[in-house]
Parts: C-alpha cells; structure tokens; sequence
C-alpha cells in the first residue's frame, strides 16, 4: 500500500500536472512549427515574393516559433524565467559561441546572401571546372547539383529536362557539392503531379492542332533564372519539330500574347496559324506554326 499511496501521491502532484502540461505545450509547439513551415513554403512560392525560397528563412521561422514555446514552457511549468536562465548562461554562451564560431559564421554569411539575394535556389553557378545549379541555402551550407548521371547540369532549365528523359523508376546518381564536399546520392525518378497534370494539358493541345510538343509552366526559379515567364517544352516532335521547335525551349508569348499556362497557349492555336516567341540560350526568335487543314477541324 506505501508503493500505491506514492505513486498515486505523485501522479496528483503539482510536478506530474506541469510534466503534463510541458508536454501539451511542447506538442503545441511543434504543431505551431509545421503551420509556420507551411505559411513559409507558401510565401516563398509566391510570384511577387522578393526572397529566396530558400530552408535557412523556413529554418529561422521554426527556431524562432521553438523559442517561444521553450520559453513559455519554462516560466509557466517550471516556473524558470527565461531571462534569468539566458544572463545565467551568459559566459557559458560566449565560450559555447567560440565553439561554434564556424558554424555561426556560416549562418551569418548564409542570412547576408538571402536576405541580399546574391544566391537565390535555381541560380546557375561556377565553381572552379564545375558548373551546377543551387538548389538551397541552408543554415550552414548551400546545396549545388552538378550532374545526373554522368550528364551535366548546366542551369535550372537543363535540370528537369534530363529527368524528364527517364522513365520513372529509373535509377541514377546526383552529383552534389555540399559543405565544399562532393557528395553522390543515389535517387529513384517519380512522378510529378503538376508536371503529369501539365503534360496531359499540352498533350491535348497537340492533340487538337497537331503541334506535338509536351509542355509545362516555369517554375518560379526557372523564371528567375531564365529571367522570363512562359512554358517549357518537354518533348517536341511533329509539326513542332518540323517548325523548328527544340526540346527545352521557352514559349514565351503566342500571336504577341504572353502564355504562362496550357491554357493560354491553346486560346491562342484557334486559328490556321500561331506566331510564337521562342527563348533559346539566351536568345529570342519567333517561330511561325502553319496547321494543316486537317488539324483544323
């Protein structure tokens, strides 16, 4: 009975109930850091958003919202003011930061390029004999792809186009330099929803007006790269081809409208011909498309 009475004395304790309720709010905590991630994947998507789309903002608005919920937990369940506990710390912290010193030089350097937009995820960089694409800035590195395979990336566009040439389920090796290391990392090749999505859009287009082109819209690091908006061509065969339409394309504009969208492109192939604006290394040349009379009906 003196073990029962101890523990039941113990679970009816103020300790157990602030364990309790430690525990709810660290729960609360991390459901409020995975609302924040998402608002943040959200904002950083967006077309007008001036910032990068990079970890290191979604890591700082995480650590910030952990924070916060650490120092509530700690004033309201153990009754420890945070403030206290951080002046307490603090000449442990000045010897903890010359420990750290590489590791906060990292992140200093890597908040002053995003916050400046020097390097932005989808940039095309040069790094010696090596060329690649960036495609993160996080807390202590930035990540750059330099090949698929034993094929090169040479910029944001070339990228997608060399995985839409496997099929998925198709095996290959990513070349990766991370932390001033090369790293390969083997991946599997999926499916796209968006893409899948897009190209079945595209596929009905060229199904109407026989183009033959597999389309879909830029990304939003594409169109910085690329420094425009329009579609990318997947895939051109048909009449496209012909016409003299390339794989990796940009369609920026049809008939002097610009296309962002499958959509846009179709509402402009209503006629015997579309004029397109097409974007190729850097360049632009516009491209007349004649539909068969066939086609036409």
């Amino acid at each position: 009975m003196g073990i029962e009475d101890s523990v039941l004395s113990f679970i009816a304790s103020d300790t157990m109930r602030n364990l309790i309720w430690a525990v709810i709010l660290a729960c609360a905590t991390a459901v409020a850091s995975k609302v924040v991630k998402r608002a943040l994947h959200a904002l950083l998507d967006h077309p007008e958003n001036p910032l990068p789309a990079s970890s290191l903002i979604i890591n700082i608005g995480r650590g910030v919202v952990w924070v916060i919920g650490g120092s509530i937990i700690l004033q309201s369940c153990f009754g420890i003011n945070p403030n206290a506990l951080v002046t307490a710390l603090g000449v442990g912290g000045v010897a903890l930061s010359l420990g750290l010193q590489d590791t906060l030089s990292n992140l200093i350097g890597g908040i002053q390029m995003t916050l400046m937009g020097v390097v932005r995820p989808g940039d095309n960089i040069e790094i010696g004999s090596e060329t690649g694409v960036v495609t993160d800035v996080g807390l202590r590195h930035t990540t750059i792809i330099t090949k698929l395979g034993d094929k090169k990336v040479t910029s944001s566009v070339s990228l997608p186009m060399l995985v839409s040439a496997m099929r998925p389920g198709d095996k290959a090796e990513l070349t990766v330099i991370r932390d001033k290391k090369e790293i390969v990392v083997p991946v599997t090749i999926g499916t796209n929803s968006g893409d899948a999505a897009a190209s079945d859009g595209a596929a009905a287009n060229a199904g109407a007006h026989q183009l033959g082109v597999q389309i879909r819209p830029l990304t939003d690091d594409e169109s910085r790269s690329a420094d425009t908006t329009g579609l990318l061509v997947m895939k051109s065969s048909g009449l496209a081809a012909k016409s003299g339409i390339r794989t990796g394309d940009i369609i920026v504009s049809a008939n002097g409208k610009l296309v962002k969208s499958v959509e846009d492109l179709r509402a402009q192939c209503t006629k015997d011909q579309v004029l397109l604006l097409v974007q190729r290394d850097g360049g632009r040349i516009f491209v007349p498309i004649r539909f068969k009379d066939e086609a036409k009906k």
